[in-house]
């Protein structure tokens, strides 16, 4: 038999539009496709407890893929480095292709494999497939990266567009020789005892499938009312695409081009789709960033944030993520997390304010929550997201502003049906107290069923005490 390659799957979860996946096939060599559950290499980093329940569902996708066109994934775990060293002596493979990641920890791994593989005269070829511009090509007239998102995302666009998906490759020549996998079952990826994630299948269909579907639904509706329903968490506005993109399981390119189409068939449509695309551009920028800046997910990026008198709290922190703030748009948002694994963005944005600026706990402590419970986790969403909250961040939002979670849900859940899906025993509430039950008289609150401090609690912090401690917190470092 000829020599084979092996590609490896990352975070690059389908078959379509996928660089290096093309070349592998191109070279007409047997393909060996295998996924390695490495969690070793990230550290801290390691996929979080939400991740691993979509990672199941999307590997299991991916391998009925493989199987359509006579492929097999090969599962294995343990350290990227020493399991690739196995399958190359136990295939003979004498190149081994995979997409570029861009998490620092990933630069320095693929670093390590391109010098341990050249010693072994293994070919090692990595191609892009996460993003739309490879980090280290969107530079400013300096040759420096921008720290700004509206020069970055002009400079993107005033260059060369991202070209047009390709299909999944045909005529794949496969191994086959039989090798050892691991089944998905054994890696126990999925929660149990208790299962929290019990109904999310109702909720989610991981895969390239799942992600196609969604981003079609998208286009045909929900993005006619893009620009303004995006932030308001009742409304269908929003894609939801983020889990899929995150894994893989459809191309960035793909979502540019049919936006773009759309807009192009729907002129009236332009100006949603260009807020879209734009949010994508944010999604560039935080991985660009991070490339430059690989301390931003445990660092402050402005350096006066790293003498911030952030409090320990950790009584404050817990009622957070329990949803039990006494604040219903904060407590509502944290109970969509855990219930959903996805947050609307507009409420991470107010829980996140929330965290950082009322109860003054440190924005590391609330990005390692979310990474835990997210689907979506992604380390450059995550940290630069938190980072532009909390008002260290490039491009951040001023400290000084504070959300107030009372205005944030009259103003963007003004019928609160949010709310009240989420906080259910604050249903009956009338509006006019739903984002502020502690002012509604004794009457009303018995009328509803509610009990402060019995059944729904009451502020763990008063806001405006809370708003006057965030700025003086910040006053102590502002000439930092």
């Amino acid at each position: 038999m000829e020599t084979p390659i092996i590609y490896w799957f990352r975070q690059d979860l389908r078959t379509r539009d996928l660089p290096g996946l093309l070349a592998a096939v191109a070279t007409g060599k047997p393909l060996v496709a295998c996924y390695i559950l490495d969690d070793a290499s990230p550290g801290e980093h390691a996929m979080g407890s939400a991740s691993r329940w979509w990672l199941h569902h999307s590997l299991q996708a991916l391998a009925a893929e493989l199987a359509a066109s006579g492929g097999t994934l090969v599962l294995r775990a343990g350290p990227a480095p020493a399991v690739l060293d196995e399958l190359l002596e136990e295939t003979g493979a004498d190149a081994l292709y995979c997409s570029r990641l861009c998490e620092p920890w990933a630069d320095t791994l693929e670093g390590k494999l391109h010098t341990s593989l050249a010693t072994q005269g293994v070919a090692f070829k990595r191609y892009p497939g996460s993003l739309l511009f490879e980090p280290g090509t969107v530079l400013n007239k300096t040759g420096n990266p921008f720290k700004v998102f509206t020069p970055f995302w002009r400079h993107c666009r005033s260059g060369n567009l991202p070209h047009a998906p390709k299909p999944r490759p045909a005529n794949v020549s496969w191994y086959d020789q039989a090798l050892h996998s691991d089944t998905l079952a054994s890696w126990q990826l999925r929660p149990s005892n208790p299962d929290w994630a019990e109904g999310w299948s109702e909720l989610w269909e991981p895969g390239s499938n799942g992600a196609y579907k969604r981003l079609k639904q998208f286009l045909a509706g929900p993005v006619s009312d893009y620009t303004d329903g995006r932030n308001h968490p009742a409304r269908e506005a929003t894609s939801r695409l983020s889990p899929h993109l995150h894994f893989g399981e459809i191309s960035v390119r793909t979502l540019w081009h049919q936006a773009q189409a759309l807009a192009g068939s729907d002129p009236g449509s332009q100006q949603q789709i260009d807020k879209f695309l734009s949010e994508m551009g944010w999604r560039e920028f935080s991985h660009h960033l991070l490339h430059h800046f690989p301390h931003l997910s445990s660092q402050p990026f402005k350096p006066q944030f790293s003498d911030f008198p952030w409090l320990g709290n950790e009584a404050g922190l817990r009622a957070w993520q329990l949803g039990q703030t006494g604040y219903p748009i904060v407590d509502a948002g944290m109970r969509e997390l855990w219930q959903t694994g996805y947050m609307h963005n507009r409420i991470r944005m107010v829980t996140a304010s929330f965290l950082t600026k009322h109860l003054l706990v440190h924005w590391r402590a609330g990005a390692r929550w979310f990474w835990d419970t997210l689907l979506d986790a992604d380390l450059a969403n995550n940290s630069c997201g938190w980072q532009w909250v909390a008002g260290s961040g490039a491009d951040a939002s001023p400290y000084f502003r504070i959300f107030n979670p009372v205005i944030q849900g009259e103003k963007f859940d003004g019928q609160g049906h949010y709310v009240r899906q989420w906080v259910p025993e604050l249903a009956r509430l009338p509006d006019r107290y739903l984002n502020k039950p502690w002012e509604a008289p004794a009457n009303v609150l018995e009328a509803a069923g509610v009990t402060l401090g019995g059944n729904y609690p009451t502020p763990i912090v008063d806001h405006k005490a809370a708003r006057e401690s965030a700025l003086a917190a910040y006053a102590s470092i502002k000439g930092g």
